[in-house]
């Protein structure tokens, strides 16, 4: 279920200061343009506790295998097929392609199996799979059908069906041809050479061929990319990403997940503005975001990103609303990067154990757009959205739920940045009374530090972790031209800050405290209030009496019932005073 922070009431808080060095404003911040940002990004807790090395780390180099070694479950999905084969005499040459071959030869466990077909349909395969199991007395399957769909750059058929528990896709090798002043090619059957050609990337362009127990690499440098780590486009890359743009957000996902090399002439067709446009006009937005999450959920994100900043495509990816306020900024998606490269980093360098897949994507969705937390733009209804918002929603089509999430990490991030001072020393108090602004509450001065970060945490709930963490950015700066030195200063800073408020809180008995059942219900309150049907004043008195309850932890009902007594007499008496 979505969560909703209240907005308006950050307008309470006072930035909070820090006798250490500030973020300046972002406006005074320009990027240094003679530096690619990969550059930039450093790794400074290596082998951190998330297990998936830093963000501008490269991985030890990749071990390739000579050969393939099947499982016990791919040696029975291989046999099967062959069995259907040899039944119906089909003279078939069954290929595995793509990321399963290129996984296995690096030793890694992959059960994303694309079977490539010489002679048929994958459709019609699947039929002959299931006219097999018919004569064998087993039960069918059902068998799913994906349609092309050249206007997105899906120039194939796949076909989809369960063999001993396992979703198998099944396509036919292809070959295209174009006709005059069109871009939409004629498919016709083609050669595993051929379409080994006309696959993404060389890594890629491997096949097993299950006839014959072997691995074919057609391209002639398939195994050599790999062995070297490198990102290379079979054909001319431009061609390669006008076929299908999609492509190259594909290199700069692979290359950010092995740490691999991209190819000078790869990245120069990237950046070209036809390139761009077809990314643009030619794949849907539902593709793109699929890809960027793939990338922000694997194992280097940042490397991902920083390719993307360099690549000159961030906009092209991350599309903006008009009438942006306040406006742009030159520069601010090298500064998303750093956001992104000092949260990773950070995640690293703590026990982040703690936090769950979920929740470690949506923090760096969250981290990635803090330079767009404070803008905001009209929509068709003239409504303030934030801008995040809209990236989320319309540019990435990922969930509502996802953009929700991210903005009340936005909200609860900076609600922090006033919380960690009072909650490490009890001082600053100004900003608490206007929060509290609460007649004949009585709170000790003691416990309105607890009181706010319980009803913070009540609102975010599991996330808070994740909240704090990021807050830790926006209370010690983020330049990408620091230093090494100064790098490393603002990470311990930033962790010990952590560290300290998540200590603080545990010792408050707040870790949990959204779990905590109120003292009074709503109908124990309309009982007080002699009240027949709930209403605004039962809404306002479940607040109070939510704050009482967390300045008084060890309080009883038939104390809080007391309580509100005093506050009816006090309030009395001074309505009468007027």
């Amino acid at each position: 279920m979505a969560l909703h922070l209240n907005f308006s009431r950050l307008v309470a808080f006072r930035p909070f200061r820090f006798p250490l060095h500030r973020l300046p404003p972002f406006e005074t911040r320009r990027p240094c343009p003679s530096r690619s940002l990969g550059l930039r990004l450093r790794l400074l807790y290596s082998g951190g506790g998330c297990g998936a090395g830093g963000g501008s780390a490269m991985e030890a180099p990749l071990m390739v295998k000579e050969k393939i070694d099947l499982s016990e479950k791919e040696e029975k999905i291989f046999g099967r097929l062959l069995d259907v084969v040899r039944h119906f005499k089909l003279e078939t040459q069954l290929r595995v392609a793509g990321g399963w071959v290129r996984d296995k030869l690096l030793g890694k466990d992959c059960y994303d199996i694309d079977i490539a077909l010489d002679n048929m349909l994958g459709r019609e395969f699947c039929e002959k799979v299931n006219e097999f199991l018919e004569f064998a007395g087993e039960e069918q399957q059902g068998i799913g059908v994906i349609q092309c769909n050249p206007d997105q750059s899906k120039h194939l058929e796949t076909a989809r069906m369960r063999i001993y528990d396992t979703w198998i896709d099944f396509v036919n090798l292809r070959s295209e041809t174009y006709a005059e002043n069109s871009r939409i090619p004629t498919m016709e059957f083609g050669t595993a050479k051929g379409d080994a050609y006309r696959r993404d990337l060389t890594i890629n362009s491997l096949f097993y061929n299950i006839n014959t127990s072997t691995v074919e690499d057609l391209t002639g440098r398939g195994i050599q990319d790999l062995t070297n780590g490198y990102i290379v486009t079979p054909l001319p890359p431009k061609a390669t990403f006008l076929d299908d743009p999609l492509r190259v957000l594909r290199a700069i996902r692979f290359a950010a997940r092995f740490g691999f090399t991209l190819d000078e002439e790869l990245k120069k067709a990237a950046c070209d503005d036809e390139v761009k446009a077809a990314i643009a006009d030619k794949i849907s937005r539902e593709r793109i975001g699929h890809e960027i999450d793939l990338m922000m959920s694997d194992k280097q994100p940042v490397n991902a990103i920083t390719n993307i900043v360099d690549l000159q495509l961030f906009y092209v990816v991350f599309t903006l609303p008009a009438n942006l306020k306040p406006a742009i900024t030159e520069g601010i998606d090298r500064f998303c990067a750093s956001y992104m490269d000092a949260a990773w980093n950070l995640l690293q360098s703590i026990d982040c154990s703690v936090f769950n897949d979920e929740q470690r994507r949506l923090y760096l969705y969250a981290t990635l757009f803090l330079p767009f937390r404070n803008m905001v733009y009209m929509d068709k209804k003239s409504k303030k959205v934030p801008v995040t918002s809209f990236i989320i929603r319309d540019s990435l089509k990922l969930k509502a739920n996802d953009a929700d999430m991210v903005m009340n990490l936005h909200v609860a991030s900076q609600r922090f940045v006033s919380l960690i001072p009072l909650l490490e020393s009890n001082k600053d108090l100004e900003f608490v009374e206007a929060e509290l602004d609460e007649e004949f509450l009585d709170i000790p001065t003691s416990s309105k530090g607890r009181v706010l970060a319980g009803l913070l945490l009540r609102q975010i709930k599991d996330y808070w972790r994740v909240s704090l963490l990021a807050s830790t950015l926006l209370c010690y700066r983020v330049d990408q031209n620091d230093s090494s030195s100064s790098i490393q200063f603002y990470m311990e800073q930033r962790k010990n800050a952590f560290s300290r408020v998540e200590i603080a809180i545990s010792e408050l008995g707040l870790d949990r405290v959204w779990e905590v059942k109120p003292l009074l219900d709503g109908k124990a309150i309309m009982n007080f209030l002699q009240l027949t049907k709930g209403g605004p004043m039962v809404k306002e008195w479940q607040n109070k009496l939510l704050k009482w309850q967390l300045a008084h932890p060890e309080g009883t009902a038939e104390e809080c019932l007391d309580w509100m007594k005093q506050s009816q007499s006090k309030r009395a008496k001074l309505d009468c005073c007027k």
